[in-house]
C-alpha cells in the first residue's frame, strides 16, 4: 500500500450516495403523488368533523335482543367460512409447497408449482371474493373458496421455503434405502417442517379470522354481510356492536395461534 494511501484519513461512515439520492427521489414523488390525489388539508380537517360526529352516533353501542341474534347468525357462519377455508387450505397447500420446492421436485414442476403459487398471492382476497360471487353467487361458499385461494398463496410459498432450507442428508439417507418417494417425504421432509407448517397453518386461521369479515362485505357470507347491511341502514350503534364482536374473535383467535405455536415449538 503506498504512503498516500496510508496517510489518507479515514471515514468511519462513508456517506452512501446511492441510498441518499434514493430516499430524496422517493420524498420527491411522495410530495408530487400527493399534489395529484386531492389530499387537501381542507378536506382532512373535514373529515375529522364527520368522522367524530359517526363516532358519536356509535355510542353507545345497541346489544337488543333482536341485534344479538342477527349477530349471532352472521359471527357464527364467519367461524364456519374461516375455519372450513384453513383446513382445506392447509391440506392442499402442503403438497402444492412441496411441489414448488426446487431441491426436491423436478425443475418442470417445481416451476409451474410457484408460478401457481404467484398466481393466488397476486390478488387480494376481497377481489377474488368479488369473482367467486359473480361465479357461484352470494354466500358463504364464495367467501370459503376465496379464503381457500388466499391460504394456498400464503402457505404454499411458506412451505416451498422451509423445504428448500431443511439439511439434505437424511432425504439422502431415506432415498439411499430405495424408499419411494412418498416414504421419503413422510421419513425425512415432513419431520423436518412440521413445525414450522403448524405455526404458519396457525396465523393464517388467525389472518383468515380477519378476512372472513372483508369478504362478507362483497357477498361472502358471514358477519361482513350484517356489517354491510347496518351501515345502509344508518344503524351505526349496531355497527360499534358488530366491530367489537370482531375485534374480541380476532383477539381470541390470535391467543389460540400463539398457543398453537409454542405447543409445536
Amino acid at each position: 500500500m503506498s504512503d498516500a494511501a496510508l496517510s489518507r484519513p479515514r471515514v468511519a461512515f462513508p456517506p452512501n450516495w446511492p441510498a441518499r439520492i434514493g430516499f430524496i427521489v422517493l420524498i420527491a414523488y411522495v410530495a408530487y403523488a400527493s399534489t395529484i390525489l386531492d389530499f387537501t388539508w381542507d378536506r382532512f380537517m373535514r373529515g375529522l368533523g364527520q368522522g367524530a360526529n359517526l363516532l358519536a352516533r356509535m355510542f353507545p353501542p345497541d346489544f337488543a335482543a333482536d341485534k344479538m341474534a342477527l349477530l349471532y347468525v352472521g359471527m357464527t357462519e364467519s367461524l364456519q367460512i374461516a375455519i372450513i377455508a384453513t383446513v382445506v387450505g392447509v391440506l392442499l397447500s402442503l403438497p402444492l409447497g412441496l411441489a414448488a420446492a426446487r431441491n426436491l421436485a423436478p425443475r418442470p414442476l417445481a416451476w409451474a408449482a410457484r408460478a401457481l403459487i404467484a398466481l393466488f398471492r397476486s390478488l387480494h382476497p376481497v377481489i377474488v371474493a368479488i369473482l367467486f360471487v359473480k361465479s357461484v353467487g352470494f354466500g358463504a361458499l364464495a367467501g370459503i373458496l376465496a379464503l381457500i385461494v388466499a391460504s394456498l398463496g400464503f402457505l404454499s410459498k411458506l412451505v416451498a421455503e422451509s423445504v428448500e432450507e431443511m439439511s439434505m442428508k437424511p432425504v439422502e439417507a431415506v432415498r439411499a434405502t430405495g424408499s419411494p418417494f412418498l416414504s421419503v417425504v413422510i421419513m425425512s421432509v415432513i419431520p423436518q417442517v412440521i413445525a414450522r407448517f403448524i405455526g404458519f397453518s396457525a396465523y393464517q386461521l388467525d389472518s383468515n379470522l380477519r378476512n372472513s369479515a372483508l369478504v362478507g362485505i362483497v357477498g361472502g357470507g358471514g358477519i361482513g354481510s350484517t356489517l354491510l347491511t347496518a351501515f345502509q341502514r344508518f344503524d351505526y350503534d349496531f355497527v360499534l356492536t358488530i366491530v367489537l364482536a370482531i375485534i374480541a374473535i380476532v383477539m381470541v383467535g390470535e391467543v389460540l395461534s400463539g398457543w398453537m405455536r409454542r405447543m409445536f415449538q
